[in-house]
């Protein structure tokens, strides 16, 4: 396809950086938004900001392009849009990974029990974002055939389905984001493009590395907290992912499903940063759930 114009909505740190950064490196122009910049941080409070990312997606090979935007506030993200329209005329790629409500959810506390306002702010920022910016952005993105909607969430539909995610609130919102993807794939489907839910698995982000109080280079010291953490994998892991599906010129197979990193690895080929193919998810039930023992490196 010709230079591929993106827009991750969310790509300040994480999963989002992770993808933009691989978008990058297939030469993609990406549009970086996100609420932290080097003048202002968002009430998530870290140091990651959206003009790293689009260095990044720079030093990758692409044009990173960093903007930034409340993805609550409808009048920026038709800003936004407008200025891509604009500056490109186009936009091939939509990547709706808008969270940031780490701090907002509490494991293992019941409905009644929880805070209502951090609850209900959470569910804004991880629905209302991604909802508002499909609002804006699927008209650009329509005018031509080809284009892809990527909606990131934390577990596949099946897995979802079946496992109370820890919160009331979490488990709604990572269920909702599977099912926008649904939504939109039909949607989207007369037009020629098509929308894909994305899980990774066990992410080591910039705040789970500090969580663990491990580095990239001695991550698997974590394992030593959480035995799960020996399948995590690089944000770049799911990068490589959403690349492999913008450069698949039959990804319209994939329009509504709901799928993870590791299974996208096995179809198209790629690894992980250190050449694994890690599958948590599939660890998960196959040994975790069912009670058996396996070697960890049989799903990586």
């Amino acid at each position: 396809m010709n230079e591929t114009v993106a827009l991750v909505a969310g790509s300040t740190r994480g999963t989002g950086r992770g993808i933009a950064v691989q978008l990058g490196a297939i030469g993609a122009t990406v549009y970086c938004t996100g609420r932290s910049t080097r003048q202002q941080r968002s009430e998530m409070n870290r140091a990651e900001t959206i003009e790293e990312t689009a260095e990044l997606v720079t030093e990758a090979g692409g044009k990173g392009i960093a903007v930034r935007t409340d993805h609550l506030d409808p009048a920026q993200v038709k800003e936004l849009i407008e200025r891509i329209d604009r500056e490109q005329g186009r936009l091939d790629v939509l990547v709706n990974d808008v969270w940031g409500a780490d701090p907002l959810w509490t494991f293992d506390t019941t409905v009644w029990e929880h805070d209502l306002d951090k609850g209900l702010r959470l569910l804004r920022l991880a629905i209302d974002t991604h909802l508002i910016t499909s609002h804006h952005a699927l008209p650009l993105l329509i005018r031509r055939p080809g284009g892809l909607v990527v909606e990131v969430t934390d577990g596949t539909a099946d897995f979802n389905g079946t496992h109370y995610r820890n919160s009331i609130f979490y488990d709604l919102a990572k269920t909702a984001v599977n099912r926008l993807a649904f939504a939109q794939s039909h949607e989207l489907r007369p037009h020629g493009c098509a929308a894909v839910s994305i899980t990774p698995g066990f992410l080591r982000s910039e705040m789970m590395l500090e969580h663990f109080g491990v580095t990239e280079d001695n991550w698997r010291d974590g394992a030593k907290v959480h035995e799960d953490f020996i399948l995590s994998e690089t944000p770049a892991f799911t990068g490589r992912a959403v690349a492999a599906l913008v450069t698949d010129p039959d990804r319209m197979r994939w329009s509504g499903s709901s799928v993870s990193s590791g299974e996208l690895a096995k179809e198209y080929g790629f690894t992980d940063l250190d050449g694994s193919r890690p599958d948590v998810w599939r660890w998960i039930v196959e040994v975790r759930e069912a009670g058996k023992t396996a070697d960890p490196a049989d799903y990586r």
